[in-house]
């Protein structure tokens, strides 16, 4: 039997949360965003409602607009059966928004804040948890924001002027790097092209030239051929967890994959008869074709093509960065950073700065390297263009004069 249910979206917060339908039907679970609020101090878990409490004296509408809620879900439900059609969570959503049409969808306009709770919640199932974190710590800081500053967010103020004080508010409040604040800037940005998408949004002031998304050139680095090669001849079978952490590292550096991806290759994934390795990447959903390097074959005839259970992101880039010292990839590298407006420089031995997305640019480095066309690299990096691929891979001005050495140009 189909049964509704109304839960809070935070029951701990001391601040207004969203309140969420939850519907269960036929062994699935449907849950749908109210765009309705209420402080969980005035809340009634057990009837799921809210208190007749004279301190909210809208409770009657506030319930109401639940009831009806209710009954919505109900008669879409009834609705697709009595026509035979089989329910699913999407055909559910279109019926209950039919059912409610001038009923609660049209009562109020939605914030901004409220749209990017519900923006957050509807990416969850279909976006990466870490893509989901910058979403929420991108509202974290609005709603921070806000309150020290008093200001009032919404979709008409945000213009040139909040550009301004928002980013001076990262920069000098909170100390952070360019980096980190083009990046929430961008995620502002996402946010707001879906909500003009939906037409919740009409003000296009963010889509100003001086509305953009500031970055700096980070000093990232790769592994060349060396020291892979240094990396892939050291014995580690004193310590079983370096030696599977460096198995894994040089299935990325040969192969160009995502941490997310290198460490998730199934035997099904290994054409042998091709001598491929083609699989679906999690973050763009795309399908790669890799050829096999001797490296990479090699590592997989050593685990009978069933790659190890890998260690968290975290655990391996520790354990990386233990492989390298001792591998004694020790070269001085220098640092710039800008933090709180202010440019820093320091320098560290390379081994520090080696994580598993080392991988990935060691390997569209040294394709890049030995003369294999950009393209045929990118199919597999996933670049869209040549010039963001360029910014990717880490070519000195001395070894791009090297490769064009051996260009016919200058024979």
């Amino acid at each position: 039997m189909a049964k509704v249910k109304f839960i809070l979206k935070e029951p701990t917060s001391k601040s207004d949360t969203l309140i969420y339908l939850i519907y269960n039907y036929q062994y699935k679970r449907f849950k749908y965003s109210t765009g309705e609020k209420i402080s969980p101090k005035f809340w009634n878990e057990n009837n799921q409602r809210v208190k007749e409490s004279k301190k909210f004296p809208e409770y009657p509408e506030f319930n109401s607009r639940l009831d009806t809620l209710e009954n919505g879900i109900n008669n879409a439900f009834r609705r697709l059966l009595n026509d035979g059609i089989q329910p699913n969570n999407e055909l559910l959503k279109k019926e209950l928004e039919f059912e409610l049409d001038d009923k609660v969808l049209k009562q109020r306009k939605k914030t901004l804040i409220e749209f990017i709770d519900i923006f957050i919640e509807d990416n969850k199932s279909i976006k990466q948890p870490s893509t989901i974190t910058v979403y929420n710590t991108t509202l974290k800081h609005l709603k921070n924001y806000a309150e020290k500053k008093n200001k009032n967010i919404d979709f008409s103020s945000i213009n040139l002027n909040f550009y301004s004080d928002f980013t001076k508010y990262l920069t000098q409040d909170l100390n952070m790097s360019t980096n980190t604040i083009g990046k929430y800037i961008k995620t502002i940005k996402t946010f707001l092209n879906e909500a003009t998408e939906r037409g919740l949004n009409t003000n296009l002031e963010f889509r100003k030239s001086k509305f953009k998304t500031i970055s700096e050139e980070t000093d990232t680095v790769y592994l060349a051929a060396e020291e892979l090669k240094i990396i892939e001849e050291k014995d580690f079978s004193f310590n079983i967890s370096l030696e599977k952490t460096r198995d894994l590292f040089l299935l990325g550096c040969y192969t160009g994959l995502r941490f997310s991806d290198f460490t998730q290759i199934k035997q099904e994934n290994i054409i042998e008869s091709k001598s491929i390795i083609q699989i679906r990447t999690q973050k763009t959903k795309e399908k790669v074709s890799i050829p096999i390097h001797p490296i990479v074959k090699r590592i997989l005839i050593k685990y009978d093509n069933a790659i190890p259970n890998s260690f968290t992101n975290q655990v391996m880039n520790k354990y990386l960065k233990d492989i390298a010292e001792l591998c004694e990839i020790d070269t001085p590298t220098e640092l710039t950073t800008t933090k709180s407006g202010i440019t820093q420089k320091s320098t560290v031995p390379k081994f520090k700065l080696i994580t598993t997305h080392t991988a990935r640019r060691s390997f569209a480095t040294n394709c890049y390297l030995a003369d294999i066309p950009s393209i045929s690299i990118m199919k597999i990096t996933g670049h869209k263009t040549e010039k963001s691929f360029l910014k990717y891979i880490k070519v000195t001005q001395e070894q791009n004069a090297d490769k064009l050495l051996n260009h016919a140009f200058f024979k």
